[in-house]
């Protein structure tokens, strides 16, 4: 049964003006009706409607999260770490997931329009930022996560994903490596360009062939094993794989061991994120480590920053650009180039 404001007013023993005047802290309030009410509110669990606080212009206390996906884990991680801050910092998370698909993320603007939402934090499938206008129309503070939004927010918080490639491709070459190919996905992420961008830049500097590339739209474990598999039979002499994730890694260890190879004696491979699979895999995975929750914690403070500075009026802030540090953790699926056969 919802409790209404005549309900308090009956059970504090007061006029309904009377609580209506502490609900919206306005006006006189002797100290002993105001305590009636707080207990009456309090001991009949009354939360004003979200209709109602709108109607007084009060905030609404909500944020919007947008990711393309939480099935990847990489996601899954910053979505769970933004909704834990945002709510002890008294904010509720709409966890909006457009499945890597821009209309669905248009929708989701809308969405997030109606409901009012204070700011959003937004990890862009895509890199078209149209349909994200919106939002910087209705003056919504934005946040951009794991990737750049070019004329929609000018605060960025993602991993340095171009060092990530370079570490990657620089431990495989330390090792050896002269034939090295790269497995991942999806191609139109921009974290995944990123790393892309860094691979080719330690080779093209180390004078070696470029890495063979099969980079594809579907960023699962079956995705990624079709295109390592796809490898390990064309071009036999890839002596190493990156996966530009964990994921992509993991299902390359796969590949090789179903074709009878042996990781890393036969083929090292390589994964980037730093997922909690990373080690528990077998053999356990060298990968470079990104701050994840890292990301999602700057995120967040900078979007309170944001708010805090809009209600109070106050000048903006300088724009962040700030791509936090990656490092590499070497365990057990690399090593040195295998010898060259005899023949």
């Amino acid at each position: 049964m919802t409790t209404s404001i005549r309900t308090i007013a009956r059970v504090a023993e007061t006029s309904v003006s009377s609580v209506s005047r502490v609900l919206n802290n306005s006006g006189y309030v002797s100290l002993d009706v105001r305590q009636r009410v707080e207990t009456a509110i309090k001991d009949l669990n009354y939360t004003p409607s979200k209709g109602a606080r709108m109607l007084r212009g009060e905030a609404s206390r909500m944020v919007g999260l947008m990711l393309p996906s939480i099935d990847v884990p990489f996601f899954g991680i910053l979505a769970n770490t933004i909704e834990r801050e945002l709510f002890e910092r008294g904010y509720h998370t709409l966890i909006c997931i457009s499945a890597e698909n821009e209309d669905h993320e248009a929708r989701y603007v809308a969405m997030l329009r109606a409901q009012r939402v204070e700011g959003v934090i937004v990890a862009s499938a895509y890199g078209g930022t149209s349909h994200l206008q919106p939002l910087v129309e209705s003056g919504i503070p934005i946040i951009a996560i794991d990737r750049q939004l070019i004329g929609i927010s000018d605060d960025v918080f993602m991993a340095d994903h171009v060092e990530g490639g370079r570490l990657m491709t620089r431990h495989l070459v330390d090792l050896g490596h002269r034939h090295i190919a790269v497995v991942g996905a999806p191609g139109h992420s921009q974290p995944i360009q990123l790393r892309l961008e860094g691979i080719r830049g330690i080779l093209h500097e180390c004078g070696l062939p470029p890495a063979v590339e099969a980079i594809g739209e579907d960023h699962s474990f079956a995705g990624t094993y079709a295109l390592a598999q796809q490898i390990q039979r064309e071009h036999g002499e890839i002596t190493a794989i990156i996966g530009t994730s964990d994921i992509a890694a993991i299902a390359a260890i796969h590949a090789v061991r179903d074709n009878g190879g042996r990781v890393p004696e036969d083929c090292s491979v390589i994964g980037f994120d730093d997922l909690p699979e990373a080690s528990y895999v077998l053999p356990r995975l060298t990968t470079v480590a990104q701050p994840i929750r890292d990301v999602a914690l700057e995120a967040t403070r900078r979007l309170e920053e944001r708010l805090l500075d809009r209600q109070q009026g106050l000048e903006r802030r300088p724009a962040s650009l700030v791509r936090l540090p990656v490092h590499l953790v070497v365990r057990e699926t690399t090593g040195a180039v295998p010898p060259a056969d005899p023949d």
